[in-house]
């Protein structure tokens, strides 16, 4: 009757270790969030997202302020529609701007908010229309490439 009694309370307590574990692992990966508050969703469109996902940072000043609620494509415009879920806590101005940035070098990218002036703020159902799409470095890189070479071509080759 002990060992038995000592096997459950292990069990238990094995079981307890592994949900932390598994709590742990997803909201270090950004895939659960425990937002217990409703937000306001704004939406916006780009032309170009990147890698951006689902589930992404929306900062300001380098603050969470929200989160990248839904990505879809919208086949009248051939951008991008994102969907913006904002904590309530955080007010930005109508004319504020929203760009897609990444972390460091190679980073994950996330969407940053740049407050406008304007008087009103942004509400439940707005566009946000002043967006800057994701650079993306391979473009970089063949547009360097393509001046490089235009510039060794013009220059006669010589290697000046």
């Amino acid at each position: 009757m002990g060992r038995s009694k000592n096997d459950l309370w292990v069990g238990l307590f094995v079981l307890i270790g592994l949900a932390a574990l598994v709590f742990l692992a997803l909201q270090s990966a950004n895939l659960l969030s425990l937002n217990f508050q409703r937000g306001y969703r704004i939406t916006a469109n780009f032309d170009n997202i990147g890698g951006l996902k689902p589930k992404a940072a929306v900062r300001s000043a380098g603050v969470v302020v929200g989160r990248v609620a839904d990505i879809r494509f919208d086949d009248e415009r051939y951008q991008a529609r994102i969907d913006l879920d904002m904590d309530t806590r955080f007010k930005f101005p109508k004319d504020s701007a929203l760009k897609i940035l990444t972390s460091g070098l190679l980073g994950e990218q996330y969407i940053g908010i740049e407050a406008g002036a304007s008087d009103q703020n942004l509400a439940a159902g707005d566009n946000v229309t002043a967006t800057q799409s994701a650079v993306v470095l391979e473009n970089l890189i063949s547009q360097f490439l393509y001046n490089s070479a235009a510039n060794n071509a013009s220059s006669g080759g010589s290697g000046k």
